[in-house]
């Protein structure tokens, strides 16, 4: 253990090192974070940032099969559907441990979800537990024997297999969360490929190989995820040998990094959008004239040619086309119609009122936010509506934002990446989900239609029925226009040439349990 701690210290270290001097150990792989972690705890966490270190560290009861979103078994070996599938009953992997030694049971199970779910569970307020939404259709989880627990649902819940796999649903150590209250997002303790080490913040989180891992042991001895949030420092590190990946590369810089043999680039689609949260409470967007004007003045082509120069295509609507069999391919994006934006603002009587607009520095899937932002800014203001930016540590942009923009902005950008159709919507689109109630509805959209659709989506076992209802529901968002719809992106990373097994994963987690190095 020391000299893996030694080994990745050292490597660490590089962050100060002269760049000619930089390079990693050969037992280590660096990767170059755009942020900071919040916390290492799965149930805590928001952002793509975190649960690419989260992954690494925890299993789930299911994960994603190897470049899919489709479910396959983890830390249950099967499971068992009732025929009004309100009942999941699954046999856990037997054998398997937590890094602090303590067994993997239906018990620990129980008390991950209860945690989560029940207000009187004693570790509740070890949160707050943002995703917990996720989950919100179990009504009792029960511990029937050593390896086989049971959740029973209040209703017919299609995505549940679907976010056990998600981060939300990661299996933590009941023992450690006890010992550590409040602080176990700072220690961390979970049955993955990597355990824990050590958090220097704003410097480096090290995790180290689980050699008793139940799926086999990792071929690297440490992962170092080094927060570098100015992107010309981290493409710096890159190009000198101080981080061996580097993820959500500028679109500039690809280009450098296709043409050096020293190096190999990744991209990827996946179920992304990048938007604009509209106030549609208080304030200018209030009036769904005034929304569907931004709509029209952004030109959303040159901002995903020029600024993104390719690497995304323009949103039609709040469902990523990466949803094949959900999306709405009917649905045309808002054009770039400066008349008509003009035209929608005098119809609503908008006396140009200035608007106050959050941009964050960077961010999971926020691509180019502080660049697109100036040029949204300059198009708004084209059509008379003066825009004044306020800018954000990614962090501390969310701390903002997620409470809601209720009488301190017009407008924040935003960015998600989802692992099924539900998800974005059922969280941020809902009136039931407005930050109040504990849900990411910002803007606090609220259209009752939309409510009904979501409902009945989630409960329906048919996926053809499923799909007709988040359609409609696309069609009706798209002309109220709670967002102004962007961009939907291209996930990428860039590796050294000797980094070898090396995948981007359509859920944008970044699996590194077989990555190697040569």
């Amino acid at each position: 253990m020391k000299k893996l701690l030694a080994a990745a210290f050292a490597a660490a270290s590089l962050a100060f090192a002269s760049p000619a001097l930089a390079q990693t150990p050969s037992e280590v792989l660096v990767i170059g974070q755009i942020a900071e972690p919040k916390s290492l705890d799965p149930h805590a966490v928001t952002a793509v940032n975190d649960f690419r270190i989260l992954v690494n560290v925890y299993d789930g009861l299911t994960r994603y099969k190897d470049g899919t979103l489709e479910v396959e078994p983890s830390l249950a070996e099967s499971w068992e559907i009732s025929d009004d599938g309100k009942t999941y009953t699954f046999k856990l992997r037997s054998g398997v441990t937590f890094h602090d030694g303590t067994p993997f049971n239906a018990e620990a199970v129980k008390f991950n979800f209860d945690r989560m779910l029940k207000e009187d569970h004693p570790y509740h307020d070890t949160g707050p537990f943002p995703l917990s939404f996720f989950f919100s259709s179990v009504q009792e989880v029960t511990a029937v024997d050593d390896m086989t627990v049971e959740f029973t649902l209040s209703e017919s819940y299609a995505p549940f297999l679907s976010n056990l796999a998600y981060p939300t649903g990661l299996i933590v150590s009941p023992a450690a969360v006890m010992e550590n209250g409040k602080d176990f997002g700072r220690n961390p303790v979970g049955t993955g490929a990597f355990k824990f080490e050590a958090w220097e913040a704003n410097a480096r989180v090290v995790v180290t190989r689980n050699e008793d891992y139940w799926d086999g042991a990792a071929p690297q001895e440490a992962l170092i995820f080094r927060p570098i949030t100015d992107t010309n420092t981290r493409i710096a590190e890159m190009l000198s040998g101080g981080l061996d990946i580097m993820v959500e590369v500028p679109p500039d810089s690809l280009q450098q990094f296709r043409g050096d043999d020293a190096f190999q680039v990744y991209e990827q689609a996946g179920p992304h959008v990048w938007f604009l949260i509209l106030n549609a409470k208080e304030g200018p967007f209030a009036d769904k004239k005034v929304r569907q004007a931004a709509n029209y003045a952004i030109n959303k082509q040159a901002l995903v040619e020029n600024i993104l120069q390719g690497t995304a295509e323009v949103a039609a609507g709040p469902t990523p086309p990466a949803f094949a069999w959900a999306y709405n391919e009917s649905l045309e994006p808002y054009s770039y119609d400066p008349e008509k934006a003009k035209s929608l603002l005098q119809e609503a009587g908008y006396d140009g009122a200035e608007l106050t607009f959050y941009v964050t520095e960077g961010g999971s899937g926020m691509l180019d936010p502080v660049a697109m932002g100036t040029a949204i800014q300059a198009d708004l203001q084209a059509i008379g509506m003066p825009t004044k930016i306020e800018t954000y540590e990614w962090n501390t942009f969310l701390g903002k934002v997620n409470p809601g923009l209720e009488g301190k902005a017009d407008m924040a950008e935003m960015a998600w990446m989802t692992n099924d159709p539900d998800t974005l919507p059922f969280l941020a689109l809902r009136s039931e989900a407005w930050p109040d109630k504990g849900g990411f509805n910002s803007g606090y959209y609220a259209n009752e239609k939309v409510d009904e659709l979501l409902n009945e989506a989630r409960a329906a076992t048919d996926q053809n029925r499923r799909a007709e209802l988040y359609r409609e529901m696309q069609e009706i968002v798209q002309e109220d226009a709670p967002w102004v719809f962007v961009a939907n992106w291209k996930q990428n990373a860039v590796t050294g040439a000797n980094v070898g097994d090396f995948k981007l994963q359509p859920s944008f987690f970044l699996m590194l349990q077989d990555v190697s190095k040569n």
